[in-house]
């Protein structure tokens, strides 16, 4: 009887909010019945979203990217084509999967919605994967092609797998893909089973794994009635989609806004200046961002910032790796109160969401589960935590994953799955994530989140961004070890900088060294790649034992992370 309920609250709400969103509403009767036609033949599929809206609105703008723009009717024609060229020169099909290794791009979507119709799964290749990752990631796999961007031919090459490829965007000249594309075959078949999409892992504490997801409607529905009420999506409203496809944010969110029939805003690699002219241009509604590409937004000159026509974006949703409460803080006061933060993972889905209110009355907060899904706060012993207690997060709902592709799973406790996460709840029933389980560091005896340090020195206003981690010490176990970018404008000295952390933490949370670098090593989805700095080169000179060392003794430091070009 509970789920009963619990299914007609999701109708109910969700029939409500497509409506608000302009999704369900009067249409001609010729036109309602091809609606109705193609959602029964090609099943909740991105084919199907594509091919919808198409039908109700052909000439709308359904994609924009570095290489123009395409109407809903130009891209179901071309992924209709795609279909058949997957399917007659490659074989592609419900037992042979197609790879897909691009940049946001135009591309991207047309190969997920063209190996959609074929019945083909897909698997998410990451783009910064070297030679070896590539492998193992196709290891156990046999994909029909690799539709992949011309920048990483060598690395396929180079990773020796006997897949062809095929080009989807070429810098010079016209890619294979296109040729697809503009060949005049019409695949319009239903399809013969809905694909999966397979996701891999973001890796930054291990080797990365595949999580294959299997989303019917149903399991879409609570996400999608969510971000309608909380960001205002509406059908024909753009969507700036800035993190990578690859990535189960930047996809579920490309995939909820093509399924209500919002145009998708895409470029291939992140610039924050190029991201305000695209609001404009496009009269974007709605941008998703993960925190570090908010962060370089705002390091933009104030007057150079606001020259662009900011006056459509109503929302702003981060996600993919923490929100800073310095940051939280600097973005409304910049952009006013649009600003959404998510959590989530790519074995458990959409898991919570915070809005502004919540973000102003406490800052960093991932706020409540969303529609269709639960968080909870557990013990060692898998009860709930009351307030202000650090436990393991827990998640559940529909769009929590059924298991690796290797037969492994995660921990699941009382029809949750375990995030590896800890957190705790306050007293207004708002989630707060602290740290992975794996980062956090054990410093005489006491346990100490990462992410709390770096929120602090984050807070400082010559710090742009900061990372610690935990190292070896012969008389603690572990001691902390914090990096920091620092900005241009600010020169914060030795003393500065301690007292500024002792003020607002333990004495057992100083770092006892704080290194300068020109950039935080990160993944593309922003996460900071904590073993990348677990072993740097010392700085030369400076009481390297007395917490607080000045960010200017440590200067010489040699040790820089990966460029973040294009993040």
């Amino acid at each position: 009887m509970s789920r009963w309920r619990d299914n007609l609250k999701l109708g109910t709400r969700g029939a409500r909010a497509l409506y608000a969103a302009g999704v369900v509403r009067p249409l001609p009767p010729a036109t309602l019945r091809r609606v109705i036609q193609t959602g029964r033949r090609l099943q909740a599929t991105p084919a199907a979203s594509i091919a919808i809206a198409a039908a109700r609105a052909p000439d709308g703008l359904a994609v924009a990217d570095e290489r123009g723009a395409l109407t809903w009717g130009q891209l179901d024609r071309r992924v209709r084509a795609l279909a058949g060229g997957l399917i007659d020169d490659y074989g592609a099909g419900p037992s042979r999967p197609v790879a897909i290794m691009c940049r946001n791009h135009r591309g991207a979507l047309e190969a997920l919605g063209a190996a959609a119709r074929t019945g083909a799964d897909v698997l998410a290749l990451n783009t910064e994967f070297a030679p070896p990752q590539i492998a193992a990631a196709l290891r156990n796999r046999t994909p029909a092609v690799v539709v992949h961007d011309e920048e990483f031919a060598e690395r396929l090459n180079a990773a020796a797998i006997e897949t062809p490829g095929l080009l989807a965007f070429a810098e010079e000249g016209d890619a294979r893909w296109d040729a697809l594309a503009d060949s005049g075959r019409d695949f319009d078949e239903p399809v013969a089973r809905r694909s999966q999409i397979t996701i891999l892992t973001s890796g930054t504490t291990g080797a990365p794994k595949a999580a294959a997801r299997d989303l019917p409607a149903r399991a879409m529905l609570g996400a999608m009635t969510t971000l309608i009420e909380q960001l205002g999506l509406r059908a024909g409203a753009p969507v700036l989609v800035a993190p990578p496809l690859f990535h189960g944010f930047g996809l579920g969110v490309a995939a909820i806004a093509q399924a209500l029939g919002a145009p998708v805003v895409l470029r291939r690699r992140f610039d924050p200046e190029a991201a305000l002219e695209q609001i404009e241009r496009h009269r974007v509604a709605c941008m998703v961002a993960v925190p570090v590409m908010l962060a370089r937004i705002l390091d933009l000159a104030p007057d150079r910032r606001d020259s662009y026509d900011r006056s459509s974006l109503r929302a702003v949703l981060s996600a993919g790796a923490p929100l800073a409460p310095a940051l939280s803080d600097r973005f409304m006061v910049a952009f006013g109160d649009i600003l959404h933060n998510g959590y989530g993972s790519t074995e458990t889905g959409f898991g919570a969401i915070a809005g502004p209110t919540e973000l102003r009355r406490s800052p960093g907060t991932v706020g409540h589960a969303p529609l269709g899904a639960s968080i909870q706060i557990l013990d060692e012993d898998r009860r709930p935590c009351p307030p202000g207690v650090t436990g393991h997060v827990f998640v559940g709902g529909d769009l929590v994953f059924d298991g690796y592709a290797d037969g492994g799973s995660k921990e699941t406790a009382a029809g949750l799955m375990n995030t590896g996460d800890l957190g705790h709840v306050d007293g207004a029933g708002c989630v707060h994530i602290e740290g992975r389980e794996d980062d956090m560091i054990v410093s005489g005896g006491e346990n100490v989140f990462p992410q709390e340090v770096e929120d602090a020195l984050g807070a400082h206003p010559g710090v742009r961004e900061a990372a610690v981690v935990g190292v070896p010490d012969a008389e603690f176990g572990q001691r902390l070890l914090a990096f920091v970018v620092l900005r241009a404008s600010e020169t914060p000295t030795a003393a500065t900088l301690e007292a500024h952390l002792r003020g607002r933490l333990e004495r057992y949370k100083l770092p006892r060294e704080i290194v300068v670098l020109d950039e935080i090593p990160r993944t593309a989805t922003g996460k900071v790649i904590r073993h990348a700095l677990t072993t740097p080169p010392r700085a030369a000179g400076g009481n390297r034992d007395r917490p607080g060392q000045s960010a200017r003794q440590a200067e010489t430091a040699t040790y820089t992370g990966p460029s973040a070009e294009g993040r």
